[in-house]
């Protein structure tokens, strides 16, 4: 018997049919290294959330992404926001709801608040989000699906705390230092 266009074709669907289930069920056993059950396959979805009730991806420490914020007083008023990423890159407006390492975007909290989402490394806040006193401006990164990039158990963030006086544009304090109020304030 020679192997014919009429022989090849049908015996190849068939072989692609009696492998594909075998191939499917294996992709969809959910189980990862050590036995644990995953619902993504880029880290692991945890019960934990943030405080804005969106669940923690948790995904090993090494290569994980980072952001470093810092705040400084745009001479014009308000305040210039710039973002630091490692291994970590904003996604295009169009991107799918899916989850992809290193990839997704930057929300911006004042004391809290979001008041942006960023898929770029600068932003400028105006002035009246920020009014007088000590704020804590928070950069936190999420994935495309929503949930929060995390290691050990704790979201991929960070805050510089800047004051606000009634007389300046104001001065903003180093991540992780404390601020007083302005004089006369």
């Amino acid at each position: 018997m020679s192997w014919t266009k009429w022989t090849r074709g049908p015996l190849a669907a068939l072989a692609v049919c009696a492998l594909l289930p075998l191939g499917a069920a294996a992709c969809t056993t959910g189980e990862a290294r050590g036995g644990t059950v995953s619902s993504s396959p880029v880290g692991q979805v945890l019960d934990e959330t943030d405080d804005t009730g969106r669940n923690l991806r948790e995904v090993p420490g090494k290569n994980a992404p980072e952001v470093r914020v810092e705040v400084t007083p745009d001479p014009a008023g308000g305040w210039d926001v710039r973002l630091a990423f490692r291994h970590f890159r904003g996604s295009p407006p169009d991107a799918r709801p899916v989850p992809v390492a290193g990839r997704g975007l930057a929300h911006l909290f004042v004391d809290g608040r979001r008041v942006a989402r960023l898929r770029t490394p600068a932003y400028h806040l105006p002035a009246d989000r920020v009014p007088h006193g000590t704020h804590q401006i928070t950069a936190r990164l999420y994935a495309d699906d929503g949930t929060v990039w995390a290691v050990h158990g704790k979201p991929v963030e960070s805050t510089a705390d800047i004051t606000v006086s009634g007389a300046e544009t104001g001065t903003a304090e180093p991540p992780g230092a404390t601020a007083s109020p302005a004089a006369g304030g």
